[in-house]
């Protein structure tokens, strides 16, 4: 039999969505679907509850570029609260320690304390994750009081930012790699200044390459919902999906060459062209495939966009 068309509009686009606090990453996505009446779509790096910020939402084709995006550098401002412990690591969960009568922690140690997380460091994710142990996301045994061994996971914090401190809040702007855990982070810089502390607050600023005024609030987008003109002024605030690509070497083809690297052929690289992963168009500017540039001197389809 053949298959069921998906329901929906055949829309593509990327959305930035400011995700509000309270909201789910994926509840957020079904608001943003319903809204746009997408035949398909899907978020990237999802943001717990208590956090707000950028949820990137790739509709339609845009989809193929989500993985690109998970493996984007962030950038987060987080309030923490030091001297209190939770069974989360942020604001949701259970007091697990108070220690918020003890001497405050002087601002030169707080300073120089922040200094040494700066660079490749290792986390071991927490308990309350959607990571899995044998098929069971983490955070479901953390619910049920089971606590598993989780092995540490390297993470790069490119830069760490002290925006303001007066104890016992403690707000910072972090840079990091993909799979940071900023609760982590917030418990391992608490436990190093000496204390303990927790993530009151989250906002994702950006995910590259993207820009914190990009963003689009559910309100917006709900009071462009019923315009007149259809979705035409909702599908004006959608990206083009290879903007997710912004700053990735370029490879053009011919559309002869392009085809066949749509059908998975190997090509002749150019030697100009420096070994690594690129963007390859043909025109008129059309978005053909991620490619790898090898060192012995092809051109190597990874991911195929190519209709």
């Amino acid at each position: 039999m053949p298959k069921a068309r998906p329901r929906g509009r055949d829309v593509s686009g990327l959305l930035l969505l400011d995700k509000p606090t309270g909201l789910s990453s994926n509840n957020a996505l079904q608001r943003v679907k319903r809204i746009y009446q997408a035949a398909k779509a899907g978020h990237t790096g999802s943001l717990d509850p208590l956090a707000t910020g950028m949820l990137p939402i790739c509709l339609g084709s845009a989809t193929r570029l989500s993985s690109y995006l998970l493996d984007a550098h962030k950038v987060y401002r987080v309030t923490a609260t030091l001297g209190i412990g939770t069974a989360t690591g942020d604001a949701e969960g259970a007091v697990t320690v108070d220690r918020s009568t003890e001497p405050a922690a002087a601002a030169p140690h707080v300073e120089a304390t922040l200094r040494q997380f700066v660079g490749e460091i290792e986390q071991v994710p927490p308990m309350y994750s959607a990571l899995k142990r044998d098929g069971v996301p983490l955070y479901r045994l953390a619910r049920q009081g089971v606590e598993v061994a989780r092995e540490a996971r390297r993470v790069v914090i490119e830069g760490i930012t002290l925006e303001a401190y007066r104890w016992p809040e403690l707000t910072l702007v972090v840079r990091c790699s993909k799979g940071t855990y900023i609760r982590t982070l917030i418990e391992d810089v608490a436990a190093a200044i000496g204390t303990v502390g927790h993530v009151a607050a989250l906002r994702r600023l950006t995910v590259e390459p993207f820009l914190e005024d990009q963003m689009r609030s559910l309100e917006a987008l709900e009071a462009h919902e019923t315009a007149a003109d259809g979705h035409r002024t909702l599908d004006a605030l959608l990206l083009a999906p290879d903007q997710a690509l912004s700053g990735w070497p370029v490879v053009r083809l011919a559309r002869a060459a392009a085809e066949r690297l749509g059908h998975g052929q190997a090509l002749p690289a150019d030697p100009a062209w420096l070994p690594g992963v690129v963007a390859v168009y043909t025109e008129p500017n059309e978005l053909v495939a991620i490619a790898l540039v090898t060192a012995d001197g092809q051109l190597r389809p990874k991911r195929v966009f190519l209709r």
